[in-house]
């Protein structure tokens, strides 16, 4: 049997490939967006994608299965339940529904629909016939059953989110309950993805294990407090989530080959930012971003949540150009990648020899001050500056400076009510990697005096300076 996991440690997501060696052929579920890395994997081992098939319409990535299908003429196999619903598949493929079964030589694979994080989601049910007809060796749950928690059902919004959770409970108790504790659990995320609250590191665990400890597996939960339990304590949903939705369902674009590889001369691209034609996107660290560069350019490092965040707070269909330290291709590529998968494929291409090129020209260049917790903490008790915290509400309500003005990153794309642009501005955040991005940000709207607080929070309570409410754990990225 072939059983390979793919994973996206940016967005956390997990994609498969299931098959028989016997055969050589091979079914890719959930296929991230940059498809060339099952063609290599499948070209590398000599299989043959003959199946493509998707747990359900994504919202936190773009779908690669389309263009998968399309390049290999696999058979393109998605759920059926979605006639009639608000995100309908709208490209011709194969449906799927309840007690559907795949048979790739000896692997067989069963469908379940277990509606609850989306109304036609699927779950598939492995099996491997060289060792058990009957027995099932793995379920791949996509955002089913995560290790430790459950898909969130409030995607679609505040008026469907009771009834899904709702279908939700009946798929906990009807789609698992025939099933042995020994059985594997592959979902399609890890720690790190917004598409559940409280999921563990792990990536895999058993249905066993999970009915012993997952809370929301808990046989004496009536179904109205499992319904609250849900949708309790969910995180922020990302604003790039419902676009992304719409993307797979009308279907995705081709990105193979990537777009955004071609270098740009400096002067052209000083050219189009002076315009307004284009966003650049900084893809150093935070301290090298603020000791140069390009005017307007959002800082986005790419050593840090860098997917989550270009997805969230790039401009919609505005072309982007990529800059880093040298006009390294392979960083290049990989943020490329990045993006894509979050459905942001406007990306124009990047500077040519970086940020040593772009000085190197004299072209002009903007600062972002950094500023050290205690220095921090005196601006703010002088009067002399704002202090802004762009952690999320639950951070916030963990642990705060009482002078703060609360404003979560996404939002200070609209700015920070009540805060003068040209008042002095001190950014925090956990660490100071979304500090950056939020200073980055009002940089942009023509905020101009923005500091970013070095270490953020963390430092800022390691320092003992300023007056806080009582600091509980957070989030350090």
């Amino acid at each position: 049997m072939i059983f390979e996991r793919f994973v996206d440690s940016g967005l956390s997501q997990h994609s498969f490939v299931v098959g028989c060696q016997g055969s050589g052929e091979i079914a890719v579920i959930d296929p991230q967006r940059d498809v060339d890395v099952y063609l290599d994997y499948a070209r590398d081992h000599g299989y043959r994608i003959a199946y493509v098939m998707d747990t359900h319409i994504h919202a936190d990535f773009a779908s690669g299965a389309r263009e998968l299908a399309d390049k290999t003429g696999a058979r393109l196999m998605l759920s059926g339940y979605d006639a009639g619903e608000h995100f309908r598949v709208q490209f011709p493929h194969e449906d799927l529904h309840e007690g559907d079964r795949i048979d790739i030589g000896n692997v067989r694979i069963e469908v379940r629909h277990t509606p609850g994080h989306t109304p036609e989601h699927l779950m598939f049910v492995v099996f491997d016939g060289a060792r058990s007809r009957d027995e099932p060796i793995a379920l791949i749950t996509g955002d089913f059953l995560f290790v430790g928690s459950l898909g969130r059902p409030d995607l679609l919004g505040e008026e469907a989110k009771r009834a899904l959770a709702r279908q939700m409970f009946a798929s906990v108790r009807d789609k698992l309950a025939d099933l042995p504790d020994g059985v594997e659990v592959h979902p399609g995320h890890g720690a790190g993805s917004a598409c559940g609250a409280g999921m563990a590191g792990r990536p895999v665990s058993t249905l066993g294990y999970e009915r012993a400890t997952n809370p929301y597996l808990d046989p004496s939960l009536s179904e109205d407090a499992f319904v609250e339990k849900l949708l309790h304590g969910l995180p922020e949903i990302p604003d790039f989530y419902p676009r992304n939705k719409g993307i797979n369902s009308e279907g995705p674009k081709d990105v193979i080959p990537l777009p955004g590889m071609q270098s740009i001369e400096p002067d052209e691209v000083a050219r189009r930012v002076e315009a307004g034609e284009v966003t650049v996107i900084d893809l150093r660290d935070p301290l090298a971003f603020g000791g140069g560069h390009v005017p307007g350019a959002l800082g986005i490092g790419i050593r840090g949540p860098f997917a989550n965040w270009a997805g969230w707070v790039t401009p919609d269909d505005h072309p982007v150009i990529l800059i880093d330290g040298s006009g390294d291709p392979a960083v290049i590529e990989q943020a490329v990648r990045s993006m894509v998968r979050t459905g942001r494929d406007y990306i124009d291409g990047y500077v040519r020899g970086g940020m040593a090129a772009w000085a190197g020209a004299g072209l002009p260049l903007d600062t972002l001050a950094q500023v050290d917790a205690s220095g921090a903490a005196d601006r703010v008790a002088r009067g002399e500056a704002r202090l802004v915290d762009v952690r999320t509400p639950a951070e916030y309500a963990a642990g705060h400076v009482d002078a703060a003005v609360h404003r979560p990153v996404a939002e200070t794309r609209e700015g920070v009510p009540g805060v003068d642009p040209e008042e002095p501005v001190a950014v925090v955040c956990g660490s100071g990697y979304r500090s950056t991005v939020a200073a980055s940000i009002l940089q942009r709207l023509g905020y101009r005096h923005v500091m970013n607080v070095v270490g953020g929070m963390g430092a800022w309570e390691a320092a003992g300076v300023g007056e806080a409410s009582t600091f509980g754990r957070r989030d350090a990225a």
